[in-house]
């Protein structure tokens, strides 16, 4: 897979190794976020002018493959987010603040995102509820059966990320699905790292919500999508109120517009829409399958070599998906990333918004390289020689 030529702002000889944080883009994504601003721009749903009706076709059509991405049943279930953090809090203060109260319970992990903590945090100092956290495997997956024993009737929600940022362990969301459903629960899934990686079908892995970001899936920042069950969101009340989500407006009362229009108050990211749509395009044009074995090679070799280094560890499980973190023993995470910047290797370095997770692994960071399909082998050997570089600097 070599790719890296439809990635403009990757140059030669720049290794791009920090995709889990943000994914570079495509020119098809450029061209069509260029081709909606300076050609075709106009607002949405409301004008009764021609280049408004084009421009909102062509945003449902977004929409339309937003569901078609994630296998969902209609594209009436996607409600168009500025993130999957946004996702997250969207169904905290709606969904969460409308069907928990004081001694229901949420079960998260961890290695969740700080974007799947803090939001149900906020949720608990309003209403009482508790939250409990599942523990992980030795190899850094979430123990599900800790998890199915830790389970109770009080649990009204189990919120996990599919892949995990730092880890790349990859969630058995079916059987999460199963155990959470048995105790009558909801199942949420975070599925920033998971969309572009793998396929994903929320109807097959039977989870309630599932939230994902654009600008991981190749597509601009400020779009991604929140799908819930066509039921679920008819049963939300919106979280923000203004213009576009309404049905019909008084000064005694107001009444909303169905989902998923109801939580898309105001102008949306008309342009964002169309990016992610050409995003999907692009990935889909490639294939997830093909995307994932990609992938997957070169955690293989990144793995296989960062472990040779007697003074490296490397976290995570074998067959983690696109994401490799590691430590250089005696080196702080920071200076790790540094130095390999000064041999064009770009890293994450940090607790990557996953500080509970940096305590259970016993670090104050790690240092991350995540792959992307512009990636190769080569990218894998200079980060191996970069680290080499690293271990003869600090002795």
């Amino acid at each position: 897979m070599d790719l890296v030529a439809d990635f403009p702002a990757i140059p030669a000889g720049w290794a791009y190794l920090d995709t889990a944080a943000t994914a570079q883009k495509p020119q098809p994504v450029i061209d069509a976020i260029a081709r909606a601003y300076g050609e075709t721009y106009a607002t949405v749903h409301r004008g009764v002018y021609q280049r408004s009706a084009d421009m909102t076709l062509a945003y449902e059509a977004a929409r339309a493959a937003c569901a078609r991405l994630l296998g969902a049943a209609s594209a009436d279930e996607i409600v168009f987010v500025r993130g999957a953090t946004e996702g997250i809090n969207l169904v905290a203060q709606s969904w969460g603040a409308t069907h928990l109260k004081a001694g229901d319970r949420i079960l998260l992990s961890t290695l969740e995102h700080h974007s799947n903590i803090v939001p149900w945090q906020l949720l608990r100092d309003r209403t009482g509820i508790e939250i409990d956290a599942a523990p992980l495997t030795p190899d850094g997956r979430i123990d599900l059966d800790a998890a199915e024993a830790m389970l109770t009737p009080a649990h009204k929600l189990v919120a996990l990320a599919h892949v995990s940022n730092v880890l790349g362990s990859v969630l058995d969301v079916k059987r999460a699905a199963e155990m959470a459903h048995a105790v009558g629960a909801k199942l949420l899934v975070d599925g920033c790292q998971a969309v572009p990686r793998l396929g994903v079908d929320v109807q097959a892995l039977g989870c309630d919500f599932y939230v994902f970001s654009g600008h991981k899936l190749y597509g601009p920042t400020g779009i991604g999508c929140l799908w819930a069950r066509a039921e679920l969101l008819d049963a939300m009340p919106p979280w923000q109120g203004g213009g576009s989500m309404i049905d019909r407006v008084t000064f005694a009362r107001t009444t909303y517009a169905p989902a998923p229009t109801r939580f898309e108050a105001g102008t949306p990211h008309i342009v964002g829409a169309l990016g992610l749509h050409a995003a999907i395009d692009y990935v889909e044009g490639i294939g997830l399958d093909a995307i994932h074995a990609h992938e997957t090679a070169l955690v293989a070799r990144a793995r296989d070599a960062l472990g040779s280094i007697n003074s490296v560890t490397v976290f995570g499980p074998e067959d983690a998906a696109g994401i490799v973190s590691f430590a250089v023993e005696g080196v702080h995470p920071h200076d790790v990333g540094t130095i390999l910047d000064e041999a064009q290797v770009a890293i994450r370095a940090g607790h990557h918004c996953a500080q509970p997770l940096m305590e259970a692994l016993g670090v104050p960071a790690t240092a991350r390289a995540s792959f992307g399909v512009y990636n190769g082998p080569a990218d894998v050997d200079r980060l191996v020689e970069g680290i080499e570089r690293v271990r003869r600097i600090f002795g």
